[in-house]
This record gives C-alpha cells, structure tokens and sequence, in this order.
C-alpha cells in the first residue's frame, strides 16, 4: 500500500527573443478602429475632449496675457 513517487513535467511558456509580432492585431487598421470608436460613441468623445481643450486654451490664454502683463 506504499505510495510510488510519480515524476511531473512543469509546462513553462515563455516569448522567443525573435518573435516580433507580439499583438499585431492591436495596431492593425487603428485609424479604422478609432473612427468607429468615436462615431458610435461621439456625445462621450464630445463630453470628454470639450474640458480639455477648453483648460488648454485658457492656460495658453492666461499664460500669454501674463507675458504681456508688464507692458501696460
């Protein structure tokens, strides 16, 4: 009723050194992908970059009227 010792194999996975496409299909027809992203969803796009680039042309506004704030 003795127990044998049975020899396990340990699977490893692992990436070769020479394989280059790791995830080609994340960068295949990305401008497609974007267009389509954004047109199905294009009021969150709207509702997400309007902040943005409203704070970025008040800082770039606020920033030039503080250059030119010495001058008056």
């Amino acid at each position: 009723m003795g127990k044998t010792p049975v020899r396990m194999k340990a699977v490893v996975y692992s990436l070769s050194p020479f394989q280059q496409k790791v995830m080609p299909g994340l960068w295949k027809d990305l401008p497609d992908k974007i267009h389509k992203k954004i047109s199905e969803n294009w009021i969150s796009a709207v509702l997400l970059l309007t902040p943005l680039v409203g704070t970025y042309t008040y800082v770039q506004h606020y920033q030039e009227k503080e250059k030119l704030e010495h001058r008056y």
